[in-house]
This record gives structure tokens, sequence and C-alpha cells, in this order.
């Protein structure tokens, strides 16, 4: 007799991919491609892992001027596209799907990184008060360094980068993954361009309209699908995410309703939420973000305008969580993240009530094999 909690390990169809599990690796960062392209020990990391439903990649920059973090494995030069290669085709060699998150980490960047010293540029001209960037400091070593006043986009810059996350969707395609996530989360770009109260502009991507400040999104959305096409296309959005210095403001839920709306119009693969409701705001005990009962209000309220689009949630999981949201319709998919870093066999765990075993935070961002690709399957 089947159980109400089997609905997360069966098949689900999700745009042009069908994924064995509702269970999907969320994107996270790892800082272990020494020369900004994955290796082998990359690849090793994400086959291992490979019995989610689908993988997201970390996020993977669409250029270097879309580069926040030293590290991070790109998807826009050859040597780039090779390494990906390897790493794709070890996560289908073991029945796994993998989309890669596509990144423009905006004004969350550093000289130090940049070609040629340059400032990070962004849709505004305010700096990321508090934020942190990964780059090089004073002395030339790898060290948190914290991000300038950057330098606003112009108008037709703006249009360049755009063509820049279609040329990287189609090299991630060449690069052997499924589709591409567009990481339109956590602060970066996309939400320096949707939040009014970063946003800064007077042309067609300003502040003033709600239509002007998710131009620069769907604009990126359209050029995207109109190159892999639209069932290998996904999103990641965060409401009521407050990282890098991104305030709160009074349209939040009609901003994300909008583009719900659009992106369901699209029928893209996914939208991949973040939730951050329960994320401590920036000089606060705790709290922060939006409350849940809110989020979560926003979420049925955006799953009402994806009726083709499937709605992955990370952030807080668990089994009990992940079902419950699914029976009730709230979700289609669940993401896990910290989790996945210790436990290459969550899948396994999960069905079987095993015990998780805990991650090394001090192994999380940078170094090697330790923390990385020695956490070992459960052994019953």
């Amino acid at each position: 007799m089947e159980t109400p909690m089997s609905t997360l390990f069966e098949e689900f169809r999700m745009g042009d991919t069908t994924l064995k599990n509702r269970i999907v690796m969320a994107p996270l960062t790892r800082s272990r491609a020494p020369d900004d392209a994955a290796d082998e020990r990359v690849a090793l990391y994400y086959a291992q892992r490979a019995t989610a439903g689908l993988i997201v990649s970390e996020g993977t920059p669409i250029s270097r001027e879309g580069q926040g973090y030293l590290f991070n494995p790109g998807i826009f030069t050859p040597e780039q596209i090779a390494g990906w290669r390897l790493t794709t085709h070890s996560v289908h060699s073991v029945g796994g799907k993998m989309f890669a998150q596509i990144w423009h980490v905006g004004r969350v960047s550093h000289p130090s990184i940049q070609e040629g010293g340059k400032l990070p540029v962004s849709a505004t001209s305010k700096q990321a008060v508090g934020a942190t960037a990964f780059g090089y400091d004073a002395d030339g070593k790898p060290a948190l360094v914290e991000p300038p006043a950057p330098r606003q986009l112009t108008t037709a810059e703006v249009s360049r980068i755009v063509g820049e996350f279609a040329q990287a969707a189609e090299n991630a395609i060449e690069a052997g993954f499924d589709g591409v996530e567009i990481h339109g989360a956590n602060g970066y770009l996309f939400e320096q361009f949707m939040n009014p109260l970063v946003n800064d502009r007077t042309d067609q991507y300003s502040a003033d309209q709600l239509e002007n400040r998710l131009r620069f999104t769907l604009e990126v959305i359209d050029a995207v699908v109109a190159r892999i096409g639209a069932g290998r296309v996904g999103i990641r959005i965060s409401p009521y995410g407050q990282l890098f210095d991104m305030p709160l403001y009074e349209q939040i839920d009609e901003t994300y309703t909008a583009l719900a709306t659009e992106i369901g119009a699209r029928q893209l693969a996914y939208v991949h939420v973040m939730d951050q409701s329960g994320f401590p705001a920036p000089g606060t005990e705790g709290g922060g973000g939006g409350p849940k009962a809110t989020f979560i209000s926003l979420l049925s309220t955006m799953k009402s305008k994806l009726p083709d689009t499937a709605l992955i949630l990370a952030g807080g999981m668990s089994r009990q969580r992940a079902q419950d949201l699914i029976n009730d319709g709230i979700i289609d998919l669940a993401a896990f993240g910290t989790a996945y870093i210790s436990n290459p066999d969550l899948v396994a765990r999960l069905q079987n009530n095993w015990p998780l075993t805990e991650a090394k935070r001090e192994t999380f961002y940078g170094g090697g094999a330790e923390g990385y690709v020695d956490y070992a399957p459960h052994r019953g």
C-alpha cells in the first residue's frame, strides 16, 4: 500500500526534462575551482549527488564582469565549457539531470576581481553597504572584501548583458547541461533592477513603474528562451530576501505576482523560490525577512499563476515539510541545500529515514577534497 510520503520520490515531468524524483539539489557556492573552471574533483562532487531528481549547479558567472567571488567556475570561455562538460557527462552517466545556474552579481563584486581593476557594474549607483565579495585584499591574498559603489550601467550595456545571458545559456547546452536556471535571487543583478529602493535609474529600466523594474528580467528570460527553448529554462528568486543590502519594499507581493504571471505565460520549466522569510535582517537579533504566513500566501498566489510551470521551494526544508507542501499543492519540487553538502546520498537517507550527517562549516568554501568529496554514504 502506498504511503502519503511516496510522492516526494515519484517521477516528475518538468518542462522538457523528466526527473526521477521531486528532490532538487539547490545551488551551493563551494569555491573549489582554482582556475575558475570545473575540474575532475567538481565532476566527482556532482556525480556523487546525482540521485537527486535535479541538480542545479553552483552559480556560474556569465562573464568576468559578472563574477563576485574567486574560484567559481564560469561558463564564458572554451576552457570553462569543457570543464563543465566533464561534470555533466559524469552526472548523466549515473542517471542524473543537471541545470546550470547562470549568474551576474552586479554590484556585489570588487575591482580586484574585475578585468583591469574596473568598478563593478549595476542597475544602480548605490553601494551594497555591509555586503562582501570574495576577492583579493591589499596584500594580494584571497579575502572577503567590501564592494565599492558600482558604476551604473548605460542603457546600451544593459542590452549587452541580456545578450551575454543568452550566450551563457547556449554555452551551457554545449557543455551538456539539461537546461539553465537564471539567478534572479539573493540581492544580485536582477534584484538590483527590481527593488525600487535600490534602482535609481531614469531610463526604461527605472523604478518609477513596475513594468520598467521587471523589464530587464523579462528581456533576459525572453533572450534565453529564444536561444534554448522555454522547456529548458528556470529562474531563481527570493521574495522578502534582504541579502546584500536589499531593503524590504511595499510592492514585494505585487512585483513577484506580476513576474509569476509573465513567467506562467511563457511556460518556463520552473520557478525556484528561495525562502528567506526567516533569515535575520541585518543589524537584528532574529526575525528579519517577511513573516512566514505572508511568504506562504505569496507562494500560493504565485503557484496559481504558473499552471504549466513547476514551482520549487528551497530554504529550511525537511522531508515532512517538503511532502506537506507538495500534498497541499503549494509546491511541486523541494530543494535541499546544506544537507546535500554532507549527504551525497540524501535521497536514500530521506526515503529510508536514515540520520543525516552534519556538514563541517569550516570546509564550505575553498580548500580541497576535505568537506567536499569525502562525505561517505550511509552504511546501514
